[in-house]
C-alpha cells in the first residue's frame, strides 16, 4: 500500500505531502487545479521520464518521495535482490527521486542509489498506472494476448512455446547461412579459405619460434657492438697488463704477506682468492660465447625475412600469433563445412522438421489453454459490464488459428456488442471511448481478482461517461478496491462517493505565485467537494443535500455488501 507521498517544486506544487489509506482514494479538484502532478510524481518514482520542464519555475530541482508499506513484500523482494539491493526491512519501501535543471536525476531505494531501469523493474510489480488514453491500449491484439494468457495463467504453456520457436528460429538462421543460389558466390568462398589456409600453412608460425627469432635477430643484428664490447670486457679481466686479474693477483700476495703479522688478513686473502676465481671464470665463459657470435649476412637475411613474416601475418590476421594461428584452426573448419554443405544443410533440414513438430505441439497445447480461458474471460467481462451499465451487452474473445508467430499459433481479438441486434464488432471498430473505458475498468476488475499487484492507478478513467454510468463506474472501482488499493483522480461526483478517502487538490494564488495544494477532506468538507462537483462553485443548501445523501447512500450500500 502506498502510505504516504512527498511532492517539492514540481509544477505547481511547492511542498505537499498526503497520506493514503487502504481501499478506493478518490482524487478530485477543479480543472487546472494540478491533480494529475500527484499521478505524474507517481510515475516519476516508477521510473518515468524525468523532464526538467516539470521544475517549479525558479526553483533548480524538484523531488518526489513515497513510502510503500507491503503486506507481502516477497515479489518486490525477489526484485531487489535480482538488482543486488538490500532487503525490505519490516515491509517498508522508500522511493525518492530527485530532478535536477540540468537534466540530471538521482534516485533512491531505502536509500540505495539506483539506476531508472531499477525504479522501472520495481514499479511493475507495486504499481499499475492507466491515464486517460491508457484504455486506447486495449485496441491491440497484443494486449489482448497478454490479458488472456494472464487470465488463463497460459505464461507456463507460452514460455515452453517462446522457447522452442527460438530453437526453430536459430535452425533457420543457420539454413539461411548456407543456402545460396549464387554458386559463383560459393566457389569464391572457397576460394578465399583455401588461399588463407594455404598462406598460413606455409608460412608455418609458431609462438616459440617467433621468440627464438627475435632473440636471434637481435643478436646477429648488433653482431659488431657486441664483439666490440666484449673485448673490452676480456680485456679488463685478464688481457690487459693492468687486468683485474693481475691486480687481484699483487693483491693476493700482499694478503698473504700481511696475514704473518695481522691474523685477520688471512679472511681477507680468501675473500680476494674467491674474486679472482670469479673473474677468471667470467672471463672464460665470455670467450667461450663470444665464439658462438659471428656476423652472418646470409643468416642475418634470412632472419629479416623471416621476422618479416610475423609481422606481415599479425598485421593482417591478429595482433598476435595466437589470433593467426587461431584464424587457421577456423579456416580449416569453415573450409571442412563448406566442403559438406550438402550433406550440413540435409543434417539442417532434418533438424528443423523435428523442431517444426515440437513446436507445433508445444503451440496446439498453447491453443487449448487459450480457447478454453477465452471462454471463461468473455463471460467475466460480460457480467462485469453489465455492472457498468450494459444490462445487455456481449463480449467475445475471439482466437483464430493462423502460422506460428512469436508468441504462438494464434491471433486474438476482443470484440463487443454493447447493445442487442448491433453485432459484435472488434474494440478497434467501436468510437466511443466512454464504452472502450468501461470496458477497460471490467477487465481490469476481472485480472484483479488474478494479478498480485497491489496498487491501481487510474487518472480519469470515467471520461466521457455520465452520471447513472458514472455511478457503475464507481461501484465498480470500490469492489476491486477490496482487492487492491486504488487511486482514482475523477470529475464525477458519482464515482468520488464510493470513495473510502477523498482529498482535494486546490490551487491558490498567494503573493502573487500560484501554489497547489493537497486536503484530506473529513466528511462535512466532503459533502462540500461533492456539492461543487455537482453543481460548480455556488453551493447551495440542495446540491449540499444532494451530496450528503449520496455519500449516505454509498455508504449504506458498502455496509449492505459488507454485512451480505
Amino acid at each position: 500500500m502506498l502510505t504516504s507521498l512527498r511532492v517539492k517544486n514540481l509544477a505547481l506544487v511547492e511542498d505537499i505531502r498526503v497520506a493514503f489509506g487502504p481501499g478506493l482514494n478518490i482524487v478530485s479538484g477543479e480543472t487546472g487545479a494540478g491533480k494529475s502532478i500527484l499521478i505524474g510524481a507517481l510515475g516519476l518514482l516508477l521510473g518515468g521520464r524525468a523532464d526538467k520542464s516539470l521544475i517549479r519555475s525558479g526553483c533548480d530541482q524538484a523531488s518526489a518521495e513515497a513510502l510503500f508499506v507491503l503486506s507481502d513484500p516477497d515479489p518486490v523482494q525477489a526484485v531487489l535482490e535480482s538488482l543486488g539491493l538490500e532487503n525490505v526491512d519490516d515491509g517498508q519501501l522508500i522511493v525518492r527521486r530527485l530532478v535536477r535543471q540540468n537534466g540530471a536525476s538521482q534516485a533512491w531505494v531505502n536509500d540505495q542509489p539506483v539506476t531508472v531501469n531499477a525504479l522501472q523493474q520495481i514499479g511493475t510489480g507495486l504499481v499499475d498506472m492507466h491515464g486517460p488514453h491508457d484504455h486506447q491500449s486495449l485496441l491491440h491484439n497484443a494486449i489482448q494476448r497478454d490479458i488472456l494468457d494472464a487470465f488463463g495463467h497460459c505464461f507456463k504453456a507460452r514460455d515452453a512455446y517462446e522457447q522452442q520457436y527460438a530453437v526453430v528460429r536459430d535452425i533457420e538462421q543457420r539454413q539461411a547461412e548456407w543456402q545460396t543460389t549464387d554458386e559463383g558466390q560459393v566457389a569464391e568462398q572457397l576460394e578465399l579459405l583455401r588461399y588463407k589456409i594455404n598462406e598460413l600453412e606455409d608460412a608455418n608460425v609458431s609462438e616459440s619460434e617467433e621468440a627464438e627469432i627475435g632473440e636471434a635477430h637481435a643478436l646477429l643484428g648488433n653482431a659488431q657492438q657486441i664483439l666490440e664490447q666484449a673485448g673490452v670486457a676480456a680485456a679488463g679481466l685478464t688481457e690487459d697488463e693492468a687486468s683485474a686479474a693481475d691486480i687481484l693477483a699483487t693483491v693476493l700476495r700482499a694478503l698473504e704477506q700481511l696475514a704473518k703479522w695481522v691474523p685477520e688478513a688471512e679472511s681477507w686473502r680468501a675473500d680476494i682468492d674467491e674474486a679472482s676465481r670469479l673473474v677468471r671464470e667470467v672471463a672464460t665463459a665470455l670467450a667461450a660465447r663470444m665464439e658462438r657470435i659471428e656476423a652472418d649476412p646470409a643468416r642475418l637475411a634470412w632472419l629479416d625475412e623471416r621476422l618479416a613474416t610475423y609481422q606481415r601475418l599479425k598485421r593482417k590476421y591478429g595482433p598476435q600469433i595466437s589470433d593467426v594461428l587461431a584464424q587457421l584452426a577456423a579456416a580449416r573448419e569453415r573450409l571442412g563445412e563448406w566442403e559438406a554443405r550438402d550433406e550440413r544443410l540435409a543434417a539442417l533440414e532434418q533438424e528443423r522438421r523435428a523442431a517444426d513438430r515440437v513446436l507445433l505441439e508445444k503451440g496446439q497445447r498453447l491453443s487449448g489453454e487459450r480457447q478454453a480461458a477465452a471462454k471463461r474471460l468473455a463471460a467475466a467481462i460480460t457480467g462485469e459490464l453489465e455492472a457498468l451499465g450494459f444490462t445487455r451487452g456481449r463480449f467475445e474473445v475471439v482466437v483464430v488459428s493462423g502460422a506460428p508467430n512469436a508468441c504462438g499459433l494464434d491471433e486474438v481479438e476482443f470484440a463487443f456488442e454493447p447493445n442487442p441486434g448491433e453485432g459484435v464488432r472488434p474494440l478497434r471498430q467501436i468510437a466511443s471511448s466512454g464504452e472502450i473505458s468501461r470496458v477497460m475498468l471490467a477487465t481490469k476488475a476481472v485480472l484483479a481478482r488474478h494479478d498480485q499487484i497491489p496498487i491501481l492507478v487510474f487518472d480519469e478513467i470515467d471520461a466521457n461517461i455520465g452520471g447513472e454510468t458514472g455511478e457503475a463506474v464507481g461501484r465498480k472501482l470500490a469492489a476491486v478496491a477490496a482487492h487492491h488499493q486504488i487511486l482514482c483522480i475523477t470529475h464525477l461526483p458519482q464515482v468520488a462517493m464510493h470513495g473510502h478517502a477523498q482529498y482535494a487538490v486546490r490551487k491558490e494564488v498567494t503573493d502573487q505565485r500560484t501554489h497547489t495544494t493537497v486536503v484530506a477532506l473529513d466528511e462535512a468538507a466532503r459533502e462540500e467537494e461533492l456539492a461543487r462537483m455537482l453543481g460548480g462553485r455556488d453551493l447551495t443548501e440542495l446540491t449540499l443535500s444532494h451530496a450528503r445523501e449520496m455519500l449516505r447512500k454509498a455508504q449504506a450500500g458498502r455496509t449492505h455488501k459488507g454485512g451480505a
